[in-house]
């Protein structure tokens, strides 16, 4: 894995679609720590959070994880507080309106 960038004293988010066994996301906010980072902070669309992944997530230097609701993730959160959930529902909801009356963006 290779940083480009300068990262020192600053706050990093690490933006990906998916979190599963969290391997991936856990090196990339290491990386970012030993760069000098701030505070790590990891979105994903889809927090699958499989097998070791809640205890990676607990043991890394990540601040929080923000995952959208497409998977109920109320039992995940009682394991790792990092987790944090935003609601989509209206964003897919106009998505399928719009789709169904034939409009535009």
């Amino acid at each position: 894995m290779t940083l480009v960038g300068d990262v020192q004293h600053r706050t990093a988010i690490i933006v990906d679609d998916l979190a599963d066994t969290c391997g991936t996301v856990v090196k990339a906010a290491e990386k970012l720590k030993e760069a000098g980072a701030k505070k790590v902070y990891a979105v994903m669309t889809h927090g699958v959070f499989s097998g070791p992944a809640l205890q990676r997530l607990m043991d890394s230097p990540i601040e929080a994880i923000v995952v959208s609701n497409t998977i109920p993730q109320h039992e995940k959160i009682a394991v790792c507080p990092k987790i944090q959930v935003i609601d989509i529902s209206s964003i897919v909801g106009e998505a399928i309106r719009r789709t169904h009356n034939g409009e535009k963006y």
